[in-house]
């Protein structure tokens, strides 16, 4: 049995043969070798920069349909009804080039116990959690995980000679 290969994003209602199950380090890679949820191989052959989110479709060459699920990850999970404590959160961990995901009374990251820490600093409860992970895309258009694909500017300030 070949290995399947996944194409493209489909649009529309489709009812997929099976699905995937991928944590939001392997749904932000366009080349990736996987095993979907029926034990069968598959590689992901997808356009640069994609990624899947939960509940997306995936056709592949043989026209298999493939429904992508995000898998539980360990987070941190904050959830507050004070819109202002949230905001400071979301700063504090903007600063640290922390990916976010933002919901309605609620914030959730990457578990790191400094972090949490720093919250819980701020007056805020922390809680860890085995949870689907789908961040803010990032600000300059890459993808979620931005701390991977900085848009950092090396050396400006030695590639042009200084004239005093």
């Amino acid at each position: 049995m070949t290995m399947i290969r996944l194409t493209k994003k489909i649009t529309g209602p489709a009812a997929p043969d099976t699905s995937v199950t991928l944590p939001l380090h392997q749904r932000i890679k366009s080349r990736l070798r996987v095993t979907l949820d029926n034990g069968r191989d598959a590689g992901l052959f997808l356009e640069r920069g994609t990624t899947l989110k939960d509940g997306e479709l995936l056709a592949g060459d043989d026209g298999i349909t493939v429904l992508v699920r995000a898998a539980d990850e360990t987070l941190s999970i904050v959830r507050s009804d004070d819109p202002q404590l949230l905001a400071r959160a979301c700063y504090h961990l903007g600063n640290r080039h922390m990916s976010i995901q933002i919901m309605p009374g609620e914030l959730r990251y990457s578990h790191d116990h400094v972090l949490d820490d720093m919250l819980r600093g701020l007056g805020l409860t922390v809680t860890v959690e085995q949870a689907p992970f789908e961040p803010e895309p990032g600000a300059y258009g890459g993808s979620a995980e931005g701390h991977s694909h900085g848009h950092h500017h090396h050396g400006d300030a030695h590639d042009h000679p200084h004239h005093h």
